[in-house]
């Protein structure tokens, strides 16, 4: 089984470490490829681009300076994706750069999964559409998302925040 992912920040790249933690459990030998971190480069990613290559901070001259950059590895991961049609493709956060690819790929018959859903709860609740356009299925890391993206006809499963089995809560030394 091949899965090809996209953790386009330091976060998404520990969420999907841990993530592949379980995939690979349930599918000893996995493939897995794309964009991402040392995280998951230790669990035998194959990152075709670093994760910082798409890392952009704050919304002023930096993302004007580097669309252009981040616009072309996103269609050369799209025509590479299509070229090597992955089981599954896993959108991990970053939902402005991977919703866009999910849906090409998508359309293609590739089947997406965007692992933290959206906040259209706190904001951009327009961005529901696309959402439902972009994905198969979305894993959802807040107990009340999946009712909330049923309602618009989008499958999703709750499956907790992966570092809450990481981090020890420890409420007496807050």
């Amino acid at each position: 089984m091949q899965v090809a992912l996209v953790a386009g920040e330091t976060s998404g790249d520990l969420l999907a470490g841990l993530l592949l933690d379980g995939l690979q459990q349930r599918w000893p030998g996995l493939q897995s490829v794309g964009i991402g971190g040392p995280q998951m480069a230790q669990r035998g990613f194959a990152a075709w681009w670093p994760h910082d290559k798409l890392a952009v901070h704050g919304f002023g001259w930096e993302v004007l300076r580097r669309y252009r950059e981040i616009v072309g590895i996103r269609n050369q991961l799209k025509a590479r994706l299509l070229q090597n049609h992955p089981d599954v493709f896993i959108g991990v956060d970053a939902p402005d750069f991977n919703l866009d690819l999910e849906a090409a790929l998508r359309a293609r018959g590739i089947k997406t999964v965007h692992f933290v859903c959206p906040s259209i709860w706190a904001w951009r609740a327009e961005r529901i559409e696309k959402i439902k356009r972009s994905v198969d299925h979305v894993l959802c890391i807040f107990p009340f998302e999946p009712d909330l993206l049923a309602q618009h006809g989008i499958a999703a499963t709750y499956v907790g925040h992966p570092l809450a089995n990481v981090i020890p809560m420890r409420p007496d030394q807050l």
